[in-house]
């Protein structure tokens, strides 16, 4: 079973116990890129059993920037399990190995910013049918906590899912759109976390992850709370095999679109606790931007299929970016 870092232990992989808070969400969440086809994507469910509904992403990039994307919100009345909207998430080895699989639809987008109005993407693209079968195994520590002091003494509404883990993976399995079947070999991060969220409760955050191989990973987190810049929690890790040296500083750059918005280019300088010091230069190959809105309030959330370079090494990640926007 792969170690442990943290206050965590193996059963936290399972559901946990539905918390009386209304905005109580369990979420997972796994993505996976195919360094030879530089084809990937990232799966997510986040149960709102005290709302009914659970929040069902999947978001597959293609090459030439092509996006297949569904979201749905399926009504679920319990916190029993990872499955709606015809995705599962399920435990083979806690710590160690799991399986996630998606039987449906999704919108076929060749120019995915058209998701900024997501009625008329919905309306306008074709859909796909698409099944997915992929199994991530560990290849380097879970990492987190079950709670965190900087969310101690905050409202459920200001609170952001302060019990939280992640892990890197390796993922094969496959890929059918339609009548074309993919086979995945490559990498991925993937993360589960449970407690109240709105996704309105922080001013923005930068959140890279990052697979050079089996050998080489790392996930850097910058989170600024509030507006003014007063509250910023910068952390994350480098993964070398079962070896997990944490992120001490970390500084995030990007150059964006022309609309100030949608990133394309993204800068990473890290130190880490042992005192190394390393750069990540990254450039967007596959992107679309989400949103979500609650009592008139809108979160952007830009999503980056993202090709990284540190020194010689090639990789592949998500660059994920998310600001409050009016």
């Amino acid at each position: 079973m792969a170690r442990i870092v943290g206050n965590l232990v193996p059963e936290d992989d399972y559901m946990h116990p539905l918390g009386p808070e209304s905005n109580f969400n369990e979420s997972m969440y796994f993505n996976f890129f195919d360094p030879e086809q530089s084809v990937g994507g990232w799966l997510r469910l986040g149960n709102r059993a005290n709302e009914g509904y659970a929040e069902m992403t999947v978001t597959l990039y293609l090459t030439n920037g092509r996006v297949l994307f569904m979201f749905k919100r399926p009504q679920i009345e319990s916190n029993d399990a990872f499955d709606g909207g015809g995705l599962r998430f399920s435990v083979l080895e806690p710590g160690e190995r799991l399986r996630t699989i998606y039987e449906g639809s999704a919108v076929d987008l060749n120019e995915p910013r058209e998701m900024s109005d997501p009625r008329r993407a919905f309306r306008e693209n074709p859909t796909r049918k698409v099944t997915l079968d992929l199994v991530h195994q560990a290849v380097g520590p879970m990492y987190g906590q079950r709670g965190g002091e900087e969310e101690s003494g905050l409202s459920a509404e200001e609170k952001f899912a302060a019990a939280h883990y992640e892990q890197h993976m390796r993922v094969s399995g496959s890929l059918q759109i339609a009548d074309q079947t993919l086979t995945i070999d490559g990498f991925g991060l993937r993360d589960h976390s449970w407690g109240p969220r709105y996704w309105q409760a922080i001013h923005r955050y930068e959140w890279l992850t990052l697979n050079f191989g089996e050998d080489f990973g790392a996930m850097v987190s910058i989170v600024q709370r509030d507006p003014e810049g007063q509250k910023i929690r910068k952390s994350g890790v480098v993964v070398r095999g079962e070896e997990l040296d944490p992120i001490v500083e970390a500084e995030v750059s990007a150059d964006y679109e022309e609309n100030g918005l949608y990133h394309r280019e993204v800068r990473a300088r890290v130190r880490t606790e042992s005192g190394e010091e390393m750069q990540f230069d990254g450039v967007v190959r596959g992107f679309i931007p989400l949103r979500n809105r609650r009592d008139g309030r809108v979160t952007h959330i830009g999503e980056g299929m993202t090709e990284w370079r540190c020194g010689e090494r090639v990789g592949y990640g998500l660059s994920e970016f998310l600001k409050q926007v009016e």
